[in-house]
């Protein structure tokens, strides 16, 4: 019988997102992973092509943890405005939960090296950001937004709002303060503006 693997997947990840919180794409290597879970080089080759499918796997699982939390408090919200606020509650909340993966987050995909990176891990990405993007554009038009300003606004709101807050304190190396995601629901709530009758949750935008 074989012996169970001693480094599964999910541990050489773990490894590699510790690596990206404290030095960045550029200190996530095969090696450096190797080294961080106490692992032989070819246990890491055995389960990654090469480094640029290291990049894309810890890329992908980290942003996708972070879009599934975020997907999920847009449709809990009872109405569009309460969605946004909750979306919002969600960046920061997701961040201070996991400050080593919101620490990573603070980087691209073009900066985990997306330009290498398999056609499948490409696609995979791409139905990401169009799930984020239609989910946006469902909320806008809850929300009644009419012209390209005021979806701005609610982008500003519900994404850059939140993720700047978060920003400024990793990149500080502080904590979030207790009061951070209050301070956030609060900013987006006055930014989408009051609520309206006709203003209901937004549908839950397909995968595909």
């Amino acid at each position: 019988m074989a012996r169970p693997s001693r480094f599964d997947v999910q541990q050489l990840l773990d490894a590699a997102v510790k690596l990206a919180a404290a030095g960045g794409p550029a200190a996530v290597s095969m090696s450096a992973v190797a080294m961080e879970v106490g692992a032989p080089s070819g246990s890491v080759y055995h389960r990654f092509a090469g480094r640029a499918t290291l990049l894309a796997e810890v890329w992908l699982r980290t942003v996708e943890s972070f879009q599934e939390g975020y997907f999920a408090a847009i449709e809990a919200g009872v109405d569009a405005r309460q969605a946004g606020c909750a979306a919002a509650r969600h960046v920061v909340a997701w961040s201070r939960a996991h400050p080593q993966e919101a620490a990573l987050l603070l980087y691209g995909a073009e900066e985990f090296g997306r330009a290498d990176w398999p056609e499948e891990h490409r696609r995979r990405a791409d139905r990401g950001n169009r799930r984020v993007r239609d989910a946006l554009a469902s909320l806008a038009a809850a929300l009644g937004a009419d012209c390209r300003q005021a979806t701005e606004r609610v982008a500003l709101a519900v994404i850059d709002l939140p993720l700047s807050l978060v920003r400024r304190h990793l990149r500080a190396g502080a904590s979030l303060p207790a009061y951070a995601e209050d301070l956030a629901e609060e900013c987006t709530a006055a930014l989408l503006g009051s609520p309206t009758a006709s203003a209901s949750v937004p549908t839950a935008p397909a995968t595909d």
